[in-house]
């Protein structure tokens, strides 16, 4: 917490089988509870609208990711939490803090979050429930792992749609299905979150002008991917296919042993792709990376405090070192994606088209 910001008891606000019009009204009483009742100049931190769905049995996992998220979660944030039966009505809970300033006339910074229980018949409605209730003139941002109905039923109303296509069983189905969401809002994929240090990376390497004649040269990648996250692996193959102008060709077969591989037609080659699986990883995501070329390669693998990095030049000579910091770990990735709700990510979408081609082809 900053020096000279104290906080404001926590007011709340709950009812069984109440309505989206009594919570708005439950809201707007909250604003005026905040600090004892007393006169207060406050900021509500709506930069957007937050709204997560989720199992009964998950929902203490979800919450506790939220909360852990601070003071970078700054959103009116909903969590819809799904009950076993059918059910008309809706149980609510709500709560609002704020942060004061420390001197007189400042603004005091609040945050609100509205805990909705709902039937799993109800999910079809889950915008009309939640249309009364969101903020205008922020973006809604829906986040519902593993319940499609809600996000369809959203769509409507929301501008970002959250996912994360390493949490799929399937990748090849998971980007198809971020492919059909982004006709329909912004897709921002936490599995393509998670190939940005490897992304950042690889450009730097390249980026000096006697690195640049060897991108045309390249003629293999392999990723190595912690076996469920195939997914970042075929994104990042995708980026480097739509950045580098190479074309799919035929479509990316899997083996036994979990391994994917393809081919892609470069300017002055074909590259050939594989994706392998890397057992004993932690974290969700890539293990490492190497691109080939005649006579020389570059790779880098996931290490402590950062990437490791090796290059072997054409002329024999070799050289290793750690890209400090890189590889930034899991823990944060919720509010990256948060902060990606709020930005235009314009390499995202031609990574996805490339990997949904080469799946396709």
């Amino acid at each position: 917490m900053a020096t000279g910001v104290s906080v404001t008891p926590e007011v709340a606000w709950s009812a069984r089988g109440t309505t989206p019009k009594e919570i708005a009204a439950a809201l707007s009483r909250l604003a005026g509870d905040r600090d004892g009742g007393r006169p207060l100049a406050y900021a509500p931190a709506r930069v957007l609208n937050l709204v997560t769905v989720v199992e009964r049995a998950r929902r203490d996992e979800l919450v506790e990711r939220l909360e852990r998220l601070g003071r970078l979660h700054t959103s009116r944030t909903f969590v819809c939490v799904i009950s076993d039966g059918e059910r008309r009505d809706l149980d609510a809970f709500a709560t609002m803090s704020c942060e004061l300033p420390s001197h007189p006339g400042g603004l005091a910074v609040c945050r609100e979050r509205v805990e909705i229980e709902l039937g799993r018949g109800q999910l079809s409605r889950l915008e009309s429930i939640l249309d009364p209730l969101l903020v205008g003139d922020v973006p809604t941002v829906v986040w519902s792992p593993g319940h499609r109905e809600a996000v369809d039923a959203m769509l409507a109303a929301a501008q970002v749609v959250l996912v994360d296509s390493g949490e799929q069983p399937d990748p090849a189905a998971a980007l198809v299905r971020a492919a059909e969401l982004a006709h329909e809002a912004q897709v921002v994929d936490l599995a393509w979150l998670r190939t940005t240090p490897w992304r950042e990376r690889l450009a730097a390497a390249f980026d000096p002008p006697a690195q640049r004649d060897m991108l045309a040269r390249i003629d293999c990648v392999t990723v190595r991917h912690e076996p469920a996250a195939a997914s970042s692996g075929l994104l990042l193959v995708g980026w480097l296919c739509a950045q580098l102008g190479w074309a799919g060709r035929g479509r990316l077969a899997g083996d036994r042993g979990g391994s994917i591989t393809g081919s892609a037609d470069g300017p002055e080659n074909q590259v050939e792709l594989r994706l392998e699986p890397v057992d004993g990883q932690s974290a969700p995501g890539l293990a490492g990376v190497t691109v080939g070329g005649p006579g020389g390669s570059l790779s880098l693998d996931r290490g402590r405090g950062g990437l490791a990095a090796r290059e072997r030049r054409p002329d024999g000579r070799e050289r290793a070192w750690t890209a400090i910091g890189a590889s930034r770990g899991e823990p944060g990735i919720l509010a990256d994606g948060l902060r990606a709700a709020l930005s235009d990510d314009l390499a995202y979408g031609p990574a996805l088209r490339s990997a949904a081609v080469m799946l396709a082809a």
